[in-house]
């Protein structure tokens, strides 16, 4: 099952995806299905250029993102692997849909690409175990931790190199149900390969991070984690088109643009 959210040029709504890439179609959903059953409305829509996918959860809360969790990650950054999960924190600003230009902020310029599987929460979640958390979890989507390089490496804190407008694309849609223990992981710029990795090279599983960012967080329905990024990042540039793929739930696509 797939999950999208989208707009035909009025407001937001929900819908099941079904049918073949190249070919889907939109079951509309009544509501949110974060907050009630799944019920279709018996509207389809076909999935043309006339529809706009949007990014399929808006946190409402926060948006918690793991650093180094990829041992080849840490070290191509010159990084030792942390002993528990490195945190920070993303505003619900930075969330652009697929398609969406990543509009590179005018105080940066070295911008980077990080291909990761984030974890959309559907139930709220204190102190829960790491054999209860993924009770809690939704589904599953692709995101984008878009990271301003230049300004990580300069600031000790992460806020601004991580959290600027347009810095977390999210899509196409949330998949539910999932079993993300060994995905493929990737990213590629206009069409050439930079991230090539696996969920199973994880340092800190998925149940593990939930469990363990619920001991500091209360996690609320529609909360993300970004469970951390491969090898392979890399900076974008003005016109680049960045591609982030996650096996068995799909690309997201986005253009780079930089505005004078």
């Amino acid at each position: 099952m797939r999950i999208a959210r989208f707009s035909t040029g009025g407001d937001p709504r929900f819908a099941l995806v079904d049918g073949e890439p190249g070919a889907e179609r939109l079951v509309v959903l009544s509501g949110d299905p974060l907050y009630m059953p799944v019920q279709p409305t018996g509207e389809q829509v076909p999935l043309t250029d006339d529809v706009r996918l949007l990014a399929p959860v808006i946190p409402r809360s926060k948006i918690i993102g793991v650093g180094r969790n990829y041992a080849d990650h840490a070290a191509e950054m010159g990084n030792e692997l942390p002993t528990s999960p490195l945190l920070f924190l993303k505003p619900n600003t930075s969330v652009i849909g697929p398609d969406d230009p990543i509009v590179l902020p005018s105080w940066s310029q070295d911008v980077h690409h990080e291909a990761e599987l984030a974890v959309v929460i559907g139930k709220v979640a204190k102190d829960v175990s790491p054999e209860r958390a993924l009770d809690h979890v939704f589904g599953f989507t692709v995101a984008n931790d878009v990271t301003a390089r230049d300004v990580q490496s300069a600031e000790d804190q992460w806020s601004r190199a991580k959290g600027f407008d347009g810095a977390c694309p999210l899509g196409p849609w949330v998949v539910p149900g999932l079993d993300v223990e060994d995905l493929a992981v990737s990213a590629r710029v206009n069409g050439g390969t930079r991230q090539d990795g696996r969920t199973s090279d994880l340092v800190f599983d998925v149940p593990y991070l939930v469990s363990y960012v619920s001991e500091a967080f209360t996690l609320l329905p529609g909360d993300v984690i970004l469970t951390g990024t491969p090898a392979g990042v890399g900076p974008v540039v003005h016109r680049d088109v960045v591609e982030c793929e996650v096996e068995q739930i799909g690309v997201l696509r986005n253009p780079v643009l930089r505005r004078d």
